[in-house]
């Protein structure tokens, strides 16, 4: 259980770095200014300051985020009223605003802040030292930072440095990124598991290796063995093989095989196995291998574009019979994490690039809250050549936000249901 945990967090956190990371790359070279870059979610347990970006290790490890300046979910904090203390740099101006009671700063100046502008024209006003008989007005530098309530300090967010005030194709290109990310991931992933196999698994019903002492050996199959049909259905394909074993758990299961030019007919009894929740048949056969070069070099790209097909083909058989089976949350990443792991360092690989390459995909989808609705809002407003008002776009937002949470706790009851009852 440790090595799954410990597997889960490593193949989750790898996913969201990539991710976010593309975000963050693009809006620096946009010029945006990105506050934060969180891996994890909740309560911080580490934080590293820069000039210019703060970044953090949150305790949950079932996401992240680049908080980039201007954002409908990027707001300051301050309220009118409250307690703060600021700390002036040698030219008098406001370098850091403390809201926090975690920290203390040194010298900090009291202050019941009344009105702020943080944006434009970069000052804050309000009682120092509780005097309300005497209002003060201080000058905020462009660069100055806030500490957050919980303790994260963090850039203030000017307009010139803001998301909307990038060009429209930088935005796009930003929001793009991560699903981008996810891409070149799974192909590099699936590089990678080429190279540790030394060969590139093939796609047809040629038998490749067999198991030590696996029912296929006991039965007499061998290496280079086709199996054309189990049962009387047609295998033409690995695939095929794969979900006819996979139906007969248990049972004799009449095999036809060509060997050397020759049908032959075999008996095999597949081994139940469950996974994911289920039983299903397992008989220790590997496919053929290509080991040849040009093979393995584009392993990657062929790969990768063969697992988006199935995965377009997939999400359109959804439309015409949608069951929650079809998804997986959290907990049905964890299952598979956990018989990846068992296999080893190249099963979990290639879970990694089937992950990613989901992510990506699914991050493409035209929802609000999603990469693929922002890019959606962009076309939008390249049409319109204007974009939606901030209150138009966070109702959007915010229905998108909502649809995703719902659909993601009946996955995950569903999920759990599946695979722990």
């Amino acid at each position: 259980m440790i090595i799954t945990i410990l597997t889960f967090i490593i193949v989750f956190g790898i996913l969201v770095l990539v991710h976010e990371f593309g975000h963050f790359f693009f809006a620096k070279k946009a010029g945006i200014l990105v506050r934060e870059f969180s891996i994890g979610m909740g309560p911080k347990i580490f934080a590293h300051e820069t000039a210019t970006t703060t970044y953090t290790l949150r305790i949950l490890p079932l996401g992240g985020y680049v908080r980039m300046a201007g954002l409908e979910d990027d707001e300051d904090s301050l309220k009118a009223g409250q307690l703060l203390s600021l700390q002036l740099n040698s030219a008098g101006t406001v370098a850091i605003i403390n809201t926090s009671q975690k920290k203390l700063l040194f010298n900090g100046i009291p202050l019941q802040v009344n009105r702020w502008d943080l944006t434009d024209e970069l000052w804050l006003e309000g009682y120092e030292n509780g005097d309300e008989t005497n209002l003060k007005r201080y000058q905020v530098a462009h660069d100055a930072s806030i500490i957050e309530e919980d303790g994260t300090k963090v850039r203030i967010a000017p307009r010139d440095v803001q998301f909307q005030s990038a060009k429209l194709w930088q935005r796009m290109l930003t929001n793009f990124a991560g699903p981008m990310n996810n891409f070149f991931l799974a192909i590099i992933a699936f590089s990678l598991v080429a190279l540790l196999q030394g060969g590139v698994y093939q796609t047809g019903n040629r038998v490749g290796a067999l198991t030590t002492d696996s029912v296929a050996k006991q039965a007499g199959l061998k290496s280079g063995d086709r199996i054309v049909a189990i049962n009387h259905q047609k295998t033409k394909t690995w695939q095929d093989l794969a979900n006819q074993i996979s139906k007969h758990p248990g049972k004799k299961t009449l095999f036809q095989i060509q060997r050397q030019g020759q049908l032959k007919k075999i008996w095999i009894t597949p081994e139940k196995v469950k996974q994911n929740g289920k039983e299903v048949g397992v008989i220790g056969i590997q496919a053929s291998q290509d080991h040849s070069f040009t093979a393995i070099a584009t392993y990657g790209f062929t790969a990768t574009w063969n697992m988006t097909l199935q995965l377009l083909n997939a999400i359109k058989s959804m439309f015409h019979g949608f069951s929650l089976n079809d998804l997986g949350g959290p907990v049905a990443i964890y299952s598979y994490t956990s018989q990846a792991a068992k296999y080893g360092v190249v099963s979990v690989i290639n879970l990694l690039a089937f992950l990613s390459l989901n992510l990506g995909i699914v991050n493409l989808f035209p929802i609000p809250a999603l990469d693929g609705g922002k890019l959606l809002l962009n076309i939008l407003e390249a049409i319109r050549r204007k974009p939606l008002s901030p209150e138009k776009e966070g109702v959007l937002t915010l229905i998108g936000f909502g649809f995703l949470m719902l659909l993601m706790l009946l996955v995950t009851w569903n999920d759990i249901q599946r695979y722990f009852f």
